[in-house]
């Protein structure tokens, strides 16, 4: 059996995705410091590795939903734009202060389904990333819910979710990556990894170490299986590999509840599910976005 996870220590540009329950508290809902902490130092010192990082990051609705008092549990459009809005500032100051104790310089970069599928925004939004990445700086992304409610809009544990929504942050880092020509895509969740059976309902449900290829067969797995916390499940993450292994980039979905995961996987440790890069020199990503939204 072929090691893939041999070569991950050599990876050079890497999308790491963090779930709103990666970075938050599960109690509370407020913003996880300790956490962030510990996720700021792992990735500075990738960065001082000489890696190009750059981070996909969900929490802005939560935030601002706690930072303004709301406690219902179902909110209104305008008041989830509201959310993100005061959020995202609060997550940035949080996001910079932090990495800015390790000497990291950081920026914010919000992304619509226009900056992808539009020629001219695209380049932009290319060359932005080129120009940080080139100057060290780390970009933390995320869409821009002000003004687009492709991700707010998405049901939150609805089983029945099984089509692709541009706004969840699964599928925009994997749209990141494909963009950046990334060559490793983590996405960080409250969930292990691809199981066999969804394990909330299945004690023998077996978790997938490596995917090689993604078929019908696979795919059913996702079926129903769904995070506790934030857009999607399980379905949207196999929207991302797609995107992510045919530009060319490996994909590992892990276990956020211990940020040194991160360091485990590049270190080719046999953690989370692995999709297997197979790059497709015919992939179209302003086609996919357009064949699948």
């Amino acid at each position: 059996m072929i090691d893939y996870r041999k070569a991950f220590k050599d990876k050079k540009r890497i999308v790491i995705k963090l779930g709103t329950s990666t970075i938050t508290h599960d109690e509370t809902g407020a913003l996880n410091l300790t956490k962030i902490e510990k996720l700021v130092r792992v990735v500075s010192d990738l960065r001082n590795r000489g890696k190009d990082v750059v981070i996909v990051s969900s929490g802005a609705i939560a935030v601002g939903k706690k930072a303004l008092g709301l406690k219902e549990k179902k909110l209104s459009k305008p008041l989830k734009q509201a959310c993100a809005a005061v959020g995202q500032t609060r997550l940035m100051m949080v996001y910079q202060r932090i990495f800015g104790e390790y000497n990291q310089t950081v920026a914010q970069v919000l992304m619509t389904k226009y900056t992808m599928i539009n020629d001219i925004a695209r380049e932009n939004a290319k060359n932005t990333f080129e120009e940080l990445l080139g100057m060290g700086v780390i970009p933390i992304v995320n869409e821009n819910d002000t003004v687009s409610t492709d991700e707010i809009e998405l049901p939150i544990n609805d089983e029945s979710t099984t089509s692709f929504a541009f706004g969840d942050n699964d599928s925009l880092s994997a749209l990141v990556s494909a963009l950046i020509g990334g060559d490793m895509l983590i996405l960080l969740s409250d969930i292990d990894g691809l199981y066999s059976k969804d394990p909330n309902k299945d004690e023998n449900a077996k978790l997938i170490e490596t995917v090689d290829m993604i078929d019908s067969k696979i795919e059913a797995m996702a079926s129903g299986v769904t995070s506790s916390c934030g857009t999607g499940g399980m379905i949207t993450k196999f929207h991302a590999a797609k995107i992510a292994t045919a530009s060319g980039a490996d994909m590992v979905i892990a276990n956020g509840k211990k940020v040194s995961v991160v360091n485990s996987i590049l270190d080719g440790k046999n953690v989370g599910t692995l999709f297997v890069k197979h790059e497709d020199k015919n992939f179209e990503l302003v086609e996919y976005i357009d064949s699948i939204c």
